[in-house]
């Protein structure tokens, strides 16, 4: 077994290689008809992602969830089969942006929620991710396939998002 100290280094550059952008961009983004005061709020309401997010459970595990540090899991899945998405906030930039690494064994790397005002008093929200995609040359080989699929999920979240913020007006 590594010594505490070894395993602490291991995890300081595990970190650091996670925190650099993935070779899997993904981007989504939608108007939203709420003040982006709103919209923020309701985005980093993260038990309530569980509403939006198809087949995910979100709960705030350290922290308060509304500050750097705080850490969040979403467990994506049916049952006992799916997995584990370790989220660490590492900026919180209220009502503008939230900046987060994911430390999971699928969904690692940094990620953003960036939060614009438009003109008549919408709201636009960027949900981008920059993941390090698993299985090596496998997990490289199969992005481009899957990568329509997580996209259509995105959206299809992003906008059951929308309603949701929307109809709470």
């Amino acid at each position: 077994m590594a010594h505490p100290a070894r395993r602490r280094i291991a995890d300081r550059e595990r970190r650091a290689q996670l925190a650099e952008r993935g070779p899997a961009e993904l981007a989504v983004e939608i108007e939203v008809d709420a003040p982006v005061a709103d919209v923020f709020a309701a985005a980093v309401d993260w038990e309530r992602q569980s509403d939006w997010v198809a087949l995910t459970r979100v709960d705030v595990v350290r922290g308060d969830g509304r500050s750097e540090g705080s850490l969040v899991a979403a467990f994506t899945g049916m049952g006992r089969i799916g997995f584990l998405d370790t989220i660490e906030i590492v900026r919180f930039d209220a009502p503008r942006q939230v900046d987060v690494l994911h430390l999971g064994r699928v969904v690692r790397g940094p990620g953003s929620f960036v939060f614009a005002e438009l003109s008549d008093g919408r709201a636009l929200m960027r949900w981008q991710e920059w993941l390090h995609l698993p299985l090596g040359w496998f997990g490289r080989l199969m992005w481009p396939v899957v990568r329509p699929a997580v996209a259509v999920g995105l959206r299809r979240s992003m906008r059951t998002f929308a309603r949701a913020v929307e109809g709470d007006r």
